[in-house]
């Protein structure tokens, strides 16, 4: 295929709304707490319900691409975001907050179904590597603006000076991170009018870029390679969600910080470092084999846990974000290796390694069920485990195609996986 800048552009715009609206549940995990008077268990099933909805919606809607192509999924999927946000913003509770979130789920993972195959294809398979740690930049970005504009909300709400004062009649007494679901339910509508109504270019995907049937994806289940890079992704996504979603309680629990300000401000600058980390990875790919770059962060960000869980006040509270500035690279070099290591169906193979997103669900809910018992500290080791299993993908990675370097100057071949 031709590449296609305007299909590159539109897929950052829909990874920056992406992450403004998912990666807040950590920030919010403090005051919902609070406000609906939950425990460390009960609140993990939160962003439970949202990442399990990858698990449910993935493969289907890889295959759902191929029968009503690319702009139908993705309207259909902001359609999604807009009803579960619309739902919790005008009915909060913490049940109407479990199926806001697995509705949302659900069409983000639509959309992520969608845009990763066609960054692929559209940018070109052997800057594949690069343009996913662009995206990656740009999903950083989003997460790193959300927490501040929901301390901004929630400040000027609880001082009574909102903006305007319908806004504030939207927002029920005492639950001022509502209105950041109103924000959401116009984004997702604004989203949906621009895919409508804008020109969305035919994208033509190859037989090995396109999702196939059900018994496709049970051939590459069968693959050992497959299976790997899946527990790969699921480890990642664990990791990154089991980090952020409990930086604010963590830092309010052991350190005493304000979860509406600093430990916000925390979450930002995770999600803020995350984007400088995408940039050296830019850089550091043109270099370097995404292998060793993976490697490397690893170790940096297991260093920098270590400190978090366990240093001292101020330090622990600029940690945090430094293990999201070393994990930056983790999931655009992981799924560049992984879809860089089959030769063919490529589309399913996105589905499946989609649906490991649930690792998002899995370990925060892990987490919080042993934080309940033990400890959030001693809940938090568990992602030791997830960056190790990470830092093995470095060593046993052997993809057909390699990143191009400016050291190698083509892109170099290796021998197929078993």
């Amino acid at each position: 295929m031709k590449r296609n800048y305007y299909i590159v552009g539109l897929i950052l715009l829909t990874f920056f709304v992406i992450s403004f609206i998912t990666n807040i549940i950590g920030p919010l995990i403090p005051d919902i707490i609070k406000d609906f008077h939950l425990s460390l268990a009960l609140v993990a099933v939160l962003p439970f319900a949202f990442f399990i909805a990858y698990g449910v919606m993935s493969i289907p809607s890889g295959m759902m691409v191929e029968k009503f192509r690319e702009k139908k999924i993705m309207a259909w999927g902001f359609i999604l975001g807009l009803g579960g946000s619309l739902l919790l913003a005008s009915h909060p509770g913490y049940l109407t907050a479990v199926i806001s979130l697995f509705v949302i789920g659900c069409g983000m993972a639509m959309l992520q179904v969608v845009i990763n195959p066609l960054l692929r294809t559209s940018g070109g398979e052997e800057h594949f590597a690069f343009n996913s740690v662009l995206a990656q930049l740009i999903f950083g970005l989003g997460s790193f603006v959300s927490p501040f504009i929901y301390s901004m909300l929630v400040l000027r709400l609880e001082a009574h000076t909102a903006t305007r004062s319908w806004f504030a009649g939207l927002v029920p007494a005492g639950l001022p991170w509502i209105s950041l679901y109103w924000v959401f339910t116009v984004v997702c509508l604004a989203m949906f009018l621009i895919i409508v109504f804008s020109r969305f270019p035919k994208v033509e995907l190859s037989s090995e870029e396109i999702a196939g049937p059900i018994r496709t994806h049970i051939h590459l289940l069968r693959k050992r390679v497959v299976v790997l890079f899946f527990i790969g992704l699921f480890c990642y996504v664990g990791t990154e969600q089991g980090t952020a979603n409990w930086i604010s309680q963590f830092l309010a629990t052991y350190h005493g910080y304000n979860p509406q300000t600093t430990g916000a401000s925390a979450v930002a600058a995770f999600w803020g470092l995350m984007t400088l980390g995408g940039i050296l990875g830019l850089i550091l790919l043109k270099f370097i084999d995404s292998r060793k770059v993976l490697i490397l962060f690893t170790i940096l960000a297991l260093i920098c846990l270590s400190v978090a869980l366990f240093g001292p006040a101020g330090v622990s509270l600029r940690a945090f974000p430094l293990v999201g500035f070393f994990a930056s690279v983790m999931y655009p070099i992981i799924f560049s290796l992984a879809l860089n290591s089959v030769s063919e169906h490529h589309g399913s193979f996105s589905g499946i390694l989609l649906t490991g997103v649930i690792g998002g669900a899995v370990v925060t809910l892990i987490i919080g069920w042993i934080a309940g018992y033990l400890g959030l500290r001693t809940g938090m080791l568990l992602l030791y485990l997830t960056l190790g299993y990470i830092l093995s993908i470095g060593i046993w990675a052997r993809p057909i195609i390699t990143n191009k370097t400016i050291a190698l100057g083509r892109t170099g071949e290796k021998p197929e996986n078993p």
